[in-house]
């Protein structure tokens, strides 16, 4: 490290943002790149621990320590090189990971943690900007062929390791348009398209083909495909929504988020939506049942489509804003932090339960909330009751249903393949080896792991290309993680 004492000296600064007013008038991306001095100068704060925590709890490992100082160096090449080792698209997780590994930096148990996901960002980018970040078409050709069916980030990145090495590829969408979640679930806001057109590029000429428009399972049968392929990978998603059984659900102006968030990205493609079935938010009060990511890009999406009031609902208690961090280092410390929407106008109702909609000729008018209290099981496991309190009312026009995703949808391929389940009814299949209990057909991502982060996608699609490049040849020179 240039400075082996940055953590004392300088302070976390975080990457620029565009001020909330302007950014709610447009689509594109408001957090900057992180400036080359500026990023400099923040991974001095790295304290290159001896065991760094950083490194084990980020699901592709990445070597956090080293790249940041090699950024500290002015060494960029060296840092990307050290990035992409690991990660095969680090400019998706340098924009929407949650960064587990910033959890996990030591420097967080006393002070605040390195901004290890700007530095990321910063380091890829510069790569592209250079044109360091190349094909790496396999010197070899292994004359078996593999089909991925689902093109989000775990069969991508299974996609890319198998092709190096040396597989002929073929990755089928049934969507009209590669990226899965990452083209249809994540707004632009936070993820322009362009970055995944970009990385989609790199892989069509490192030999990946890409054939879209398919539905295997429903209009191109399970069996042929396999046939004609020597192995299978399913990295179809988690794609059932978790749903709100309280009545009045089936009253109308009320949708899943996922339905509302992918006909907004492709309103912005320039595809024209059926007015009959368009979901739009303008000069609507608007609620948000959910609170994660997908309750949080919807809650943005809605407030730039110029709803006139969106509220999220959460059915757990607010979080303190203080808590003890050695209490939970190396993993998340539940307190409260203002996210980005709360800026730019999102309101919040935390601790209440939506227990019935009511409406109006058919369309939604209003929530019924009641209050929650929650309290610890003898186990440690928390339980919600209901408190007696009279219920409560949140007017709305527009409901968005974000409580998740339970499992891969059954029907289809996995019905037809009698595919094994899991207790939680993803598809079974080992952490070591991802086959399933069907010869030759393995399965990845979300559609295996069940919902998660994308980092952790891309870590399932680098395994399960190992998995199947030893399942195909006998040994791999493919990495573990």
């Amino acid at each position: 490290m240039e400075d082996p004492i940055g953590f004392l000296r300088y302070p976390r600064e975080e990457a620029g943002k565009q001020y909330s007013r302007a950014r709610v008038r447009h689509w594109h991306e408001y957090e900057e790149i992180m400036p080359v001095g500026q990023a400099g100068v923040q991974a001095q704060r790295c304290m290159d621990c001896g065991t760094p925590y950083c490194h084990s709890h980020c699901p592709v490992h990445n070597l956090v320590p080293e790249w940041n100082a090699l950024v500290s160096d002015d060494d960029w090449r060296a840092a990307y090189e050290q990035l992409e080792l690991t990660n095969n698209f680090p400019e998706f997780t340098g924009r929407i990971c949650s960064a587990p590994c910033e959890d996990a930096c030591t420097l967080s148990i006393g002070s605040h943690p390195v901004t290890i996901r700007s530095i990321e960002l910063a380091i890829i980018e510069r790569a592209w900007q250079s044109g360091w970040v190349r094909p790496q078409r396999s010197p070899q050709q292994v004359f078996k062929r593999v089909a991925i069916i689902g093109s989000g980030p775990a069969g991508l990145a299974c996609a890319q390791q198998l092709v190096r090495a040396g597989y002929p590829v073929t990755i089928y969408e049934k969507s009209d348009r590669i990226g899965g979640l990452l083209r249809y679930g994540i707004p632009d806001f936070r993820l322009e398209k362009y970055v995944l057109e970009r990385r989609l590029g790199q892989l069509r000429t490192e030999g990946v083909r890409f054939r879209t428009g398919v539905d295997v399972g429903a209009d191109h049968a399970i069996e042929e495909l396999r046939r004609s392929s020597h192995a299978v990978v399913l990295a179809c998603g988690s794609e059932q929504p978790r749903d709100i059984g309280v009545p009045g659900r089936s009253l109308g102006g009320i949708y899943f988020a996922i339905d509302y968030l992918e006909q907004q990205n492709r309103r912005i493609t320039g595809e024209v939506i059926d007015a009959a079935v368009s979901i739009d938010a303008a000069d609507k009060a608007v609620a948000v049942i959910g609170g994660g990511d997908t309750g949080e890009d919807c809650v943005g999406t809605a407030i730039r489509q110029g709803a006139s009031r969106v509220t999220q609902i959460q059915y757990h208690d607010h979080p303190p804003a203080h808590l003890d961090n050695l209490l939970y280092w190396p993993e998340h410390v539940p307190e409260w932090h203002a996210s980005d929407h709360d800026e730019e106008g999102c309101r919040r109702i935390w601790g209440y339960d939506t227990i019935a909609f009511e409406g109006v000729g058919g369309r939604v008018k209003q929530l019924v909330l009641q209050r929650l209290q929650w309290s610890r099981r003898a186990g440690g496991t928390w339980k919600k009751q209901r408190l007696p309190d009279k219920p409560g009312v949140l007017p709305a026009q527009l409901v968005l249903v974000a409580m998740g995703y339970a499992h891969p949808r059954h029907d289809g391929l996995v019905r037809q393949l009698d595919l094994e389940l899991d207790g939680r009814g993803n598809i079974a299949a080992t952490d070591d080896r991802y086959r399933t209990t069907v010869d030759g057909v393995f399965a990845c991502g979300d559609m295996r792991r069940g919902q998660s982060l994308v980092v952790w996608a891309i870590r399932e699609g680098r395994q399960c290309a190992r998995a199947v490049d030893i399942w195909l040849s006998g040994e791999s020179d493919l990495p573990l993680v």
